[in-house]
């Protein structure tokens, strides 16, 4: 009936019918599931009421009536005309007439701004500034109304996210900011670097400088930590950006004063050991271990008899010594008394190398008296164990900076020395790299460029210096490194490049262009000139080293895309086992993207090449490092038992490194049984044994994931700690299981202790009331969600595994960072007021 009177020609009785109308529509709610009952009806008058809008003559009545139909078009506009726009045009889009019709209704509109916006981009139509407008107005309404994540989606679609930082407001910016952050791994570039800055903008602006600091590590720009580090209020907040520095590796002294040794010191890690330490008194893990402890020979099958190549034993029990008792500075074989000298030499040749360095891991992180143990070998006669020491000085260095620098002073005169025997070098070489792994020390890199440029010197020597001189200016793209490494290549003959170690050069070109995604276009399509394989090596690892950890999907399918192809027995098969790790290395960022490379490396283990299968478990590896999933050790497990004894060697490392450091109790019984399985290959048996290590690294306190603070920050060096001894583990057989084992030391550029220390205002730790469980995904959803679930209240300190998040559990003090993780400062509330109990 109401309809039949707006036909009429009266205005007065339109207006009357228009609001009742209005007041029908809004007084029938109905249920939620059934179409409200006045909407149903009008279905069939929609048409009618579209032509009546075309005829009539009064604004405030075609106001009226377009916002009705705008409600309308929302149901029944049937050809995706976008009428809910288009009417809502017509009636007005202030404020309080685009809520009018509730919520459902502005977020469908938003839905039509967006495929508007589409439409008009395709066919490259001027005017999308109308569209804006009605967006400006639908965004302060979706974030009173909790719906930041759909007002963030709108402005993505209209490509103006930066936007929504005017809209942002003290209750809504943490929500905002959280999902912006977990949306970028999942958005195409450059938008997803776009929404991390206007993440970080929003951050600033609420001060928030220890929540801004991991965005700018993440964009990679060093005037953004500078900036940061300025808008700190407190000098407390300046030592807790430093902690987070100095955990990602970010050395930046000259943030600080001189005279200001207490900041220094956290910028340094200088106090890493020491809190270690008195983390491993409070767990009682100070006892040093023996192998023995660790292989539990009694436990598997008694009645095999031990064939051994005794030295080969004794060089495994050396690896898992090393791993075990890391950075507790004692042990059975290498610390106690005499007993070390007489350790090394129940080694051969390179196994005294591998002996004399472990006491490097042993003493990680403790340069004083590190320095004073390894000293008695630096003046050996022997050349091996000589190597060895220099080797160990670069290890207990990595991850911590002295004052004194003492390893570029011990270790600089042996690269300068032209009498120095090769072996010297190269260990000297690999000691710089490790010490000085990510900060772009120039008068390192100045030591390294003439030896990766000598053509008269061995391979070996260049190659290791090529990885050195990546590590030192690792993520930088320093076109000086990178031009002396390609001219390098292109001067050596065939037959270096063929050799074992030539791989390593192109490793460290990757490394130099860690994370920077599209700027190395330069350096591929010079690699294309190169004739020998090594250039198809080198763009392989290039590009995987640069979308490391950004889960970009097309850069994947190129990756599977090489692995796919069926090559001939005379071509060169490297390049297809680095596109498998490329995948790994790729897909690890993100949670749905690792568990989509899993699933694809089931596939290229049942149809790939045998090469690309010795690759599979290795990148495996690299995607669950530290993070002991069933599914991937029931996988590694049978791929344990594989037929191609190249494909056993990897899995049996990749399980290893899957576990490392958890103790996992699950895994341990799996290496003693593959133990017994291969008690007659010495071979298999060595790699089971630095297996079992690798699972106890620690003593169960270490990890080396590269992933740190709450899994959204990539540590560069300890990423490319992990990749080196997996580049080596693809041909095992030349390198790990022949003379170049002491490789597997770079693993400590990985190792990081996985606790929660908290310290009080003076920088002293102090024991704090926290739950630990397993973490929670609760971006996007409404209210205050748990952020862990199925926890456990412990005191500081505590360690944590890779999928588990702490938050305090006391409201006496508050946590400069959000992120409960390494070193947390904690400051006193001033609100807290203890209670009766709590004070006697």
């Amino acid at each position: 009936m109401i309809v039949e009177r707006l036909k009429e020609s009266s205005v007065e009785i339109h207006r009357v019918a228009l609001e009742s109308l209005n007041s029908i529509i809004r007084s029938t709610t109905g249920s939620m599931t059934s179409v409200p009952k006045p909407l149903k009806y009008l279905k069939v008058h929609y048409e009618t009421l579209s032509e009546l809008y075309d005829t009539w003559m009064d604004e405030d009545n075609k106001r009226a009536l377009a916002s009705i139909l705008s409600l309308l078009g929302m149901a029944y506009d049937r050809e995706s005309k976008h009428d809910c726009l288009k009417y809502r045009l017509l009636a007005g889009i202030d404020d309080e007439s685009i809520s009018e019709w509730g919520h459902e209704y502005v977020r469908h509109l938003a839905m039509e701004v967006g495929e508007e916006y589409a439409l008009k981009l395709e066919s490259e139509a001027e005017d999308t500034g109308y569209l804006l407008d009605v967006a400006r107005n639908i965004v302060p309404f979706l974030m009173k109304h909790n719906g930041e994540a759909d007002a963030v989606d709108l402005l993505e679609e209209l490509d103006r996210h930066e936007l929504i930082e005017e809209y942002a407001t003290k209750e809504t910016f943490e929500r905002v900011c959280l999902y912006m952050i977990s949306c970028a791994p999942l958005l195409a570039p450059p938008s997803d670097m776009g929404f991390l800055e206007t993440a970080r903008k929003i951050y600033r602006k609420y001060g928030k400088p220890s929540q801004c600091l991991p965005l700018s590590i993440r964009l990679g720009q060093q005037e953004l930590i500078k900036e940061d580090w300025e808008s700190c209020s407190t000098r407390l907040e300046k030592a807790q950006l430093a902690f987070i520095m100095a955990r990602q590796q970010v050395h930046m002294p000259e943030l600080i004063d001189e005279d200001d040794e207490e900041l220094m010191a956290c910028m340094n890690n200088a106090n890493l050991s020491k809190q270690y330490l008195n983390l491993a008194r409070d767990l009682e893990l100070l006892d040093p271990k023996s192998p023995e402890d660790i292989y539990k020979s009694h436990l598997e099958n008694a009645t095999v008899e031990m064939t051994l190549d005794s030295a080969r034993h004794n060089l495994a029990s050396t690896f898992v010594n090393a791993f075990v008792n890391a950075g507790y500075g004692t042990d059975k074989l290498m610390t106690v008394n005499t007993e070390g000298r007489d350790w090394i030499f129940k080694n051969k040749d390179m196994g005294m190398l591998s002996a004399a360095a472990s006491l490097g891991m042993i003493m990680l992180w403790d340069v004083d008296i590190g320095l004073t143990q390894v000293d008695k070998y630096m003046y050996s006669e022997d050349n091996t164990v000589k190597s060895g020491a220099i080797l160990a000085i670069g290890m207990l260095s990595s991850g911590v900076h002295d004052e004194a620098d003492a390893a570029k002073a011990l270790l600089s005169e042996y690269l300068v020395d032209e009498n120095s025997p090769a072996l010297i070098k190269l260990a000297a070489i690999s000691g710089l790299g490790m010490a000085y792994a990510g900060t772009m020390n120039e008068e390192i890199v100045e030591l390294l460029l003439p030896v990766i440029s000598d053509t008269e010197i061995t391979i070996d020597l260049s190659s290791i210096a090529a990885l050195s001189a990546g590590l030192v200016c690792i993520g930088s793209g320093n076109s000086e490194v990178s031009s002396v490494i390609l001219q390098a290549m292109m001067e050596r003959v065939d037959s270096d490049l063929n050799h074992k170690y030539a791989r390593f050069m192109a490793l460290g070109l990757g490394l130099l262009y860690l994370g920077t995604q599209d700027k190395n276009d330069a350096i591929l399509e010079t690699l294309k000139a190169i004739t020998h394989p090594i250039g198809k090596q080198s763009s392989i690892l290039m590009q995987a080293c640069a979308y490391a950890g950004s889960g970009n999907v097309l850069e994947v399918q190129k990756m599977l895309h090489l692995c796919a192809e069926h090559l001939g027995d005379k071509e060169d098969q490297l390049p297809q086992a680095f596109a498998v790790l490329g995948v790994g290395l790729i897909a690890m960022g993100e949670g749905i993207g690792s568990e989509m490379s899993l699933r694809t490396f089931d596939h290229l283990m049942q149809y790939g090449e045998p090469f690309v299968r010795r690759a599979v478990p290795l990148a495996m590896a690299i995607v669950c490092a530290s993070n002991p999933l069933v599914s991937v050790l029931e996988t590694l497990n049978k791929f344990s038992h594989d037929n191609d004894k190249a494909v056993a060697t990897s899995a049996i490392f990749a399980m290893g490194v899957v576990g490392a450091g958890t103790n996992n109790a699950r895994l341990a019984q799996l290496l003693r049984q593959l133990a017994t399985y291969y008690h007659k290959d010495a071979d298999m048996l060595f790699i089971v044994r630095i297996a079992q290590g690798l699972l106890h690294m620690g003593k169960g306190a270490i990890t080396i994931n590269p992933y740190h603070h709450d899994r959204t920050l990539l540590s560069h060096t300890s990423l490319a700690g992990l990749l080196i001894p997996i580049v080596a583990m693809i041909n095992a057989e030349k390198l790990i299981l022949t003379d170049s084992h002491f490789l597997l030391y770079y693993l400590a550029r990985a190792m990081y202790p996985r606790f929660l220390i908290t310290l009080d205002e003076n920088l002293e730790s102090i024991s704090a009331n926290v739950r630990v469980g397993q973490a929670v995904d609760a971006v996007g959803q409404v209210g205050r969600p748990k952020t862990i679930t199925g926890f456990q209240s412990h005191d500081t300190p505590v360690l944590l595994a890779h999928s588990e998040r702490a938050e305090i559990a006391t409201e006496k003090y508050i946590p400069l960072t959000n992120v409960l993780e390494g070193f947390v400062i904690l400051k006193k509330n001033p609100d807290y007021e203890e209670d009766e109990e709590e004070s006697k």
